[in-house]
């Protein structure tokens, strides 16, 4: 298994857990838990893959990641009631899924030799648009437009620390680790200690 493939489970499962745990604060059934754990665990690559042209997709590829997602609905389902704050662990699971999924975006731009723009969008896609999704279909507020969160602000830092480990040539997985750290960092600090950036104030309109 390659390092990107791994980078790949491991994000597709801690997203899949995020999104099941959703769907129990929604109250679903087992087929609702599965259908949220997929759609939040191989959204953010499925996204990245038809943009890259990789065909097939990866989990087309390798169904795998499907039974991995399923898994992760069905411990969820039984074991969900366990945790004292759902929300609270849904926040930490998506920050852990956003640095693995950043990292493998970004990874796999850079391995296919795409030029810097495109391997810090390719990793902001990946990381985001999982999570997005999850949250519009559950009708939720998304955590990457909840006002001065830092979301999208790690993934892309992260993404660009995938481009400067490259252009220093250091080896892949020192990119990866260098990623998943920033991105993973910066989202703990924002959980933990309140990191915010300035949001926009409107002004009222000069008389």
């Amino acid at each position: 298994m390659t390092l990107l493939t791994l980078l790949d489970y491991t994000a597709v499962l801690v997203f899949a857990l995020s999104g099941a745990l959703v769907a129990s604060r929604a109250q679903l059934d087992i087929v609702g838990f599965a259908f949220f754990a997929c759609l939040t665990g191989v959204g953010g690559g499925t996204l990245r893959d038809v943009l890259l042209d990789r065909n097939p997709v990866f989990w087309i590829a390798d169904p795998t990641y499907l039974a991995v997602g399923c898994a992760a609905a069905l411990l969820v389902f039984f074991t969900a009631h366990l945790l004292e704050s759902r929300y609270r662990a849904i926040l930490w699971l998506d920050a852990a899924a956003l640095a693995f999924a950043v990292a493998a975006g970004s990874g796999i731009a850079l391995a296919l030799e795409k030029s810097a723009a495109i391997i810090v969008v390719m990793g902001i896609l990946t990381g985001c648009a999982g999570g997005l999704m999850r949250d519009v279909v559950a009708n939720e507020v998304p955590m990457v437009l909840k006002q001065g969160e830092l979301y999208v602000t790690c993934a892309l830092l992260g993404s660009v620390a995938t481009v400067v480990c490259a252009t220093l040539g250091l080896a892949p997985i020192l990119a990866a680790l260098a990623c998943a750290g920033v991105t993973f960092g910066l989202r703990a600090g924002s959980l933990a200690f309140g990191w915010r950036l300035p949001v926009y104030k409107a002004f009222p309109p000069r008389q």
